[in-house]
């Protein structure tokens, strides 16, 4: 009874409001992955995504939702919306109670080699989504990045690791983040005085990258908060 009764104070929902939730659903169960805003308009008859966009932001503020900026499918079903749905007699029917679905489990968007005139977060550079809750980090991860190269070696992110990324613009001196210049995406320290910024790598095999704000647009696509390693290293017997 007492699950029933925090579900039943959740905020209730519009018609609208419910089927774009059950249309969520119904593609976790079926695709293991939210839809987007544009499949959404696709299946309610829609012409534009800002109605969807709308009805998402009003179901995230009502408790129903998590929402990912900058990600296409950053849309995550909150547990307690399963319960609501089956009170209601909706497509939640039979859920509640029951530990989350797998394909309901956290879980964080893979971008691999970047290709070339597409921005880093396109849904074409995903790999796969891994079963990763993003609040293992802090601050919160919004995607995964596989890494190229050693240029990173002496901050212990190695070739084909993969880093966890805040999505953010903000971020201070010294940190290590995800920067985009033209059509490649690079992860190196961050250093900028005024409009110089410095891209730092760690590894003395590799020089810095200068960046002129006044004449380059650089954009920094998020902060790195951590390392997911692929693989441990083996130490050689003596």
């Amino acid at each position: 009874m007492y699950g029933i009764a925090m579900n039943l104070s959740m905020p209730s929902l519009t018609p609208r409001q419910q089927q774009i939730l059950e249309l969520i659903l119904r593609q976790l169960a079926e695709q293991g992955l939210p839809p987007t805003r544009g499949e959404l308009a696709g299946q309610l008859g829609l012409r534009n995504r800002q109605g969807i966009e709308q009805h998402l932001r009003a179901l995230a503020r009502k408790g129903y939702l998590e929402l990912s900026a900058g990600l296409a499918r950053g849309i995550r079903v909150r547990e307690g919306a399963r319960a609501v749905l089956a009170l209601a007699g909706g497509l939640g029917s039979g859920l509640a109670g029951l530990p989350p679905h797998p394909a309901l489990a956290p879980r964080l968007p893979l971008y691999g080699r970047i290709a070339a005139g597409l921005p880093t977060l396109a849904d074409s550079n995903i790999e796969a989504e891994l079963l990763i809750d993003p609040a293992l980090f802090r601050p919160r991860a919004d995607f995964l990045l596989r890494v190229r190269g050693e240029s990173m070696r002496e901050a212990d992110i190695q070739d084909r690791d993969i880093l966890a990324v805040h999505h953010t613009g903000s971020v201070r001196n010294g940190q290590i983040v995800v920067a985009r210049l033209g059509d490649e995406a690079t992860v190196k320290y961050y250093r900028r005085s005024g409009p110089l910024l410095t891209l730092e790598p760690a590894n003395p095999g590799f020089e810095p990258i200068h960046v002129d704000l006044r004449r380059q647009h650089c954009v920094i696509e998020g902060l790195v908060v951590g390392v997911v390693r692929t693989a441990l290293p083996m130490r050689p017997l003596p």
